[in-house]
């Protein structure tokens, strides 16, 4: 993708803006197919790739409206059906397309108090653009509608002009909710518990609220500032937040309901353990959970000078994976000051499960990535730090369990990579705590809470969602679980009353 400044793509949507106004009530489908698809205005590679600030900077005005004006408001609303949360997703762009940003925004939060994040984090292309009538007339998903764009730009318009819409909260209960964790998940939760007027409270083990949000994510894709709006909305609501509260060890979880009286419990803790590879040099000085190495500078700001816990210094810096966990880390290295930095990932381009676009993003930043390679073993010298890492090259054979053809190695293709540090970005799990604290509480062999279909876990009262269930998800999925779950709290609750 070659660079377009601001200044170019605000030309070219009033150019567009100006032949298609006019008409925008009574465009034909197939004047809508001949828009072009508007492209997101970014910073400039060389000077992102040195600083935090977010990459994407967001449609103009004139750029939402073309954009919508791409939408074939199809009778059959096609890309609700890839939406986890059930946006209303053709009423909330014809509003944009009309100018109505107020009422956009509104139609939005009917379903979630998340839209500037999901906006910039959600993987739409994999989900409410998959389904786009629009993209698939094109036989092109890049040429659907830009859903998760539009999304952006109405949530950020209600922030900047001070719009905030907080939810109405019904009548009190009387009932008692805890919601443990604050990632995607816990917030939708607490959100949709709240409205129905039950006491909600979140319990976060970190002292700010935002889960993986907040500690796993870089600000140069999702700013700390928008984080903490969405979750003033929480607040605005009467939710009521304890942090630097681990349940499992500050209070077990059973205690929550036989002592301090909570009606039902919703589990939304994630999945933060790290897998590592298991291969040799995995203990030496120099190498890092992805997980690990993101938490540090994003919730601990371990890039600053007098940081408690300064990021470690590197030069060459491998890492291992091609998720967009993988794509953060790898970033974010080179924004430290790494000179090189190198994606290792043992299959083509095609099976990395990374948006398409932070993968551009990347190369654009000058990530270099080597593929159909894999690490074997992590070189130290006598000081235990990181000398080298030896790999291995591979070629794709036949499709595994999920689709994506398997990796094969090449005989006798050993070669060394001169690496001082090494990200580990191949997955996480499920921490134990909460399972090792509450035996009676299921969970399968991957260490993932077991639920039903309510979202219900194998005790009365006590329900699960997100990464905690699913393994690592999206953000977007997780808040889907949350949605079902709060439904059945809320069912389960109204019940107690009658």
């Amino acid at each position: 993708m070659s660079y377009k400044t601001t200044a170019a793509l605000q030309r070219q949507a009033q150019i567009l803006l100006k032949e298609f106004a006019p008409k925008a009530t009574s465009l034909k489908v197939k004047e809508r197919q001949k828009i072009p698809a508007q492209e997101m205005p970014v910073q400039d590679p060389e000077l992102r790739s040195h600083n935090m600030e977010e990459v994407a900077l967001g449609y103009s005005f004139e750029q939402a409206q073309v954009e919508a004006f791409r939408c074939l408001q199809c009778a059959k609303k096609n890309c609700m059906e890839g939406c986890p949360v059930k946006i209303d997703i053709p009423r909330f762009i014809d509003h944009i397309a009309k100018g109505e940003y107020e009422q956009a925004i509104a139609v939005v939060k009917e379903t979630t108090l998340l839209p500037a994040v999901c906006g910039r984090v959600c993987p739409q292309e994999k989900q409410c653009q998959l389904h786009c009538t629009l993209g698939k007339s094109l036989k092109d998903i890049d040429s659907s509608v830009a859903i998760g764009r539009l999304e952006r730009f109405v949530a950020d318009w209600e922030r900047i002009n001070n719009k905030i819409v907080i939810p109405a909260v019904k009548p009190a209960t009387g009932k008692k909710v805890a919601v443990v964790g604050s990632g995607p998940a816990g917030l939708v939760v607490a959100a949709d518990c709240r409205r129905e007027g039950h006491h909600v409270t979140i319990f976060e083990a970190f002292h700010k609220l935002g889960g993986v949000l907040r500690y796993g994510i870089p600000e140069f894709r999702l700013p700390n500032d928008i984080i903490d709006k969405e979750i003033e909305t929480l607040s605005a609501m009467g939710v009521e937040i304890k942090t630097n509260f681990v349940v499992g060890r500050t209070r077990k979880l059973t205690d929550l309901i036989d002592k301090d009286g909570y009606d039902a419990v919703f589990i939304g803790t994630g999945a933060g353990l790290p897998i590592f590879m298991g291969i040799e040099g995995e203990n030496l000085i120099g190498v890092f959970a992805a997980n690990e190495y993101l938490t540090r500078i994003n919730l601990m700001k371990a890039f600053h000078a007098d940081a408690s816990t300064p990021v470690y210094p590197s030069k060459n810096v491998a890492v291992l994976g091609g998720g967009n966990v993988a794509m953060d880390a790898a970033r974010m290295a080179k924004r430290l000051g790494a000179e090189k930095v190198f994606v290792v990932y043992r299959r083509s381009e095609n099976e990395m499960p990374a948006r398409k676009e932070e993968v551009e993003h990347a190369k654009e930043e000058g990530i270099e990535f080597l593929l159909l390679r894999n690490a074997r073993k992590i070189l130290g010298d006598e000081n235990g730090r990181v000398t080298g890492m030896e790999c291995l090259q591979y070629e794709l054979g036949e499709p595994d369990a999920s689709g994506r053809r398997s990796p094969v190695e090449i005989k006798n293709s050993e070669f060394i990579l001169d690496v001082d540090t090494v990200i580990v970005a191949v997955g996480n799990g499920s921490n134990p705590l909460i399972s090792q604290t509450t035996p009676q509480l299921d969970v399968n062999k991957r260490g993932n809470i077991v639920v039903d279909e309510t979202q219900q876990t194998s005790m009365k009262k006590i329900f699960a969602g997100g990464d905690i269930v699913l393994g690592a998800a999206t953000v977007i999925l997780a808040m889907g679980e949350g949605r079902r779950s709060a439904a059945s709290i809320n069912e389960l609750l109204a019940a107690a009353n009658t």
